[in-house]
C-alpha cells in the first residue's frame, strides 16, 4: 500500500521529535518561550484554557497524571492508537482518550505511569514501546495536570481492553491529524458560558476536548521542526 503524502516514516518521526525544544515552549498560544513574566509562563502550559483563558485558575489544586500518546509503526503508514472510555465511568464516560491516568507514588516518573496505565487499560507491554519524548503539559479543567508521553509502538502486539474502563481500542492514520483541514473548532454552552474546543471527527468517532488538544499539540510539534530549520 502506498504511503500518502501526509505520512511520516517512523525514522523521520523520531528525528523530528528528538530535535525539538523542551516542553512548554512549543507553539503555546500567546507564549514565546516563557519570557513575559510569571503569568505568561503559567499560560504557556497547554490546556482547556488555550481557547478559554478564563478557565485557568492557578489556585485550583491539580492532580498529576500522564497519558501515552501511542504512534503505531504500521508498514503502510503510522497510526495513532486511541480508546473509547467505558460509558459507565464517572469521569468523561464514552469519550475518546489516550491510555493513561493518575501518577501513583510508586511510579518513577510520568513515563513509568503512562506505560503502566497503557498496560492496565489495553494490555500493551512496555517492550513493544520506544519512548520518544513529551508533549507540553496539558491542564484539564476537571483538575488534572497531564504529561503526554509520546511512544512509538512496534508491531506485532496483542491488545486487550480492560473491562469496565475501556469499551473499544482503535487506530486513526497520523496523516489524518496532520491535515489542518481535519481540525475543527467547536463550541458548547457549559454553565451558561460558551466554551470552545478542538475536534477531529473521524467516521463514527468524535475526538474532542483534552485528547484533541494534545493531538493538536503533537501536530504543532511535528510541523515546528520545519519552521525551526527554515
Amino acid at each position: 500500500m502506498r504511503r500518502s503524502s501526509g505520512d511520516l516514516p517512523a525514522g523521520d518521526l523520531l528525528a523530528r521529535l528528538a530535535g525539538l525544544p523542551a516542553p512548554g515552549t512549543r507553539c503555546a498560544p500567546g507564549a514565546a518561550g516563557g519570557t513575559g513574566g510569571e503569568e505568561e509562563d503559567a499560560l504557556a502550559l497547554r490546556g482547556d484554557h488555550d481557547l478559554n483563558p478564563d478557565l485557568y485558575d492557578p489556585s485550583v489544586p491539580l492532580r498529576d497524571a500522564a497519558v501515552l500518546v501511542p504512534i503505531v509503526d504500521r508498514p503502510a503508514e503510522p497510526t495513532v492508537l486511541l480508546t473509547r472510555r467505558s460509558a459507565h465511568l464517572p469521569d468523561h464516560p464514552g469519550q475518546i482518550s489516550f491510555p493513561g491516568g493518575g501518577i501513583d507514588p510508586g511510579d518513577a516518573d510520568a513515563e513509568a505511569a503512562a506505560l503502566r496505565e497503557a498496560r492496565e487499560e489495553v494490555g500493551l507491554v512496555p517492550e513493544r514501546v520506544t519512548l520518544v519524548g513529551r508533549l507540553d503539559t496539558y491542564l484539564i479543567r476537571t483538575g488534572f495536570s497531564v504529561v503526554p508521553v509520546v511512544g512509538l509502538l512496534h508491531p506485532p502486539f496483542e491488545l486487550q481492553a480492560e473491562a469496565g474502563e475501556v469499551d473499544e481500542i482503535f487506530e486513526v492514520p497520523l496523516a489524518f491529524f496532520l491535515d489542518p483541514a481535519n481540525r475543527e473548532l467547536h463550541s458548547r454552552v457549559f454553565r451558561g458560558a460558551e466554551r470552545f474546543f478542538y475536534a477531529y471527527p473521524f467516521g463514527d468517532y468524535y475526538i474532542w476536548g483534552a485528547t484533541a488538544g494534545m493531538l493538536s499539540n503533537l501536530c504543532e510539534v511535528l510541523r515546528q521542526v520545519d519552521r525551526l530549520k527554515s
